[in-house]
């Protein structure tokens, strides 16, 4: 059985992602995973503006980074990402950044995101169709 390779979305780290010292501000790498993120969820046809925006609303909760080595100004990045775990309400996915010239990891890092109903504020169960999903990709890996 054939398996899926992983997404993976290319970038480059921009002059306004960098500090006084030429490397990436460790703000900017979230920027990037979030961009990566949006573009993973297209891919599976789960765009979080599309299902139920008036109910429903995806605020993470928690976010991690290690910085393994330097991300200068113009490198030439791609990021993978993959769903690392899945619960009733909420997921964490799973990125890995690659200097595009080593295929080197640069950074890593784990974003947990949660259902909300926006009417209670609380968490909510996944919809269906995105918990189905991300059950798939999880397989996937």
């Amino acid at each position: 059985m054939a398996t899926r390779a992983p997404f993976a979305w290319r970038s480059r780290i921009r002059f306004v992602d960098t500090d006084a010292s030429g490397r990436i501000h460790y703000t900017a790498l979230f920027r990037h995973f979030e961009t990566a993120e949006e573009e993973f969820m297209r891919s599976l046809g789960f765009a979080y503006d599309t299902h139920d925006p008036r109910q429903l609303s995806y605020p993470r909760v928690h976010v991690e980074a290690d910085y393994l080595s330097a991300l200068k100004h113009d490198d030439p990045v791609y990021i993978t990402v993959g769903v690392a775990k899945f619960g009733t309400s909420s997921y964490t996915l799973e990125f890995n950044l690659y200097l595009e010239e080593t295929s080197e990891v640069a950074a890593s890092g784990l974003i947990t995101v949660v259902c909300m109903s926006k009417k209670s504020q609380k968490a909510h169960p996944l919809p269906e169709e995105l918990r189905a999903t991300l059950r798939a990709q999880a397989g996937a890996a």
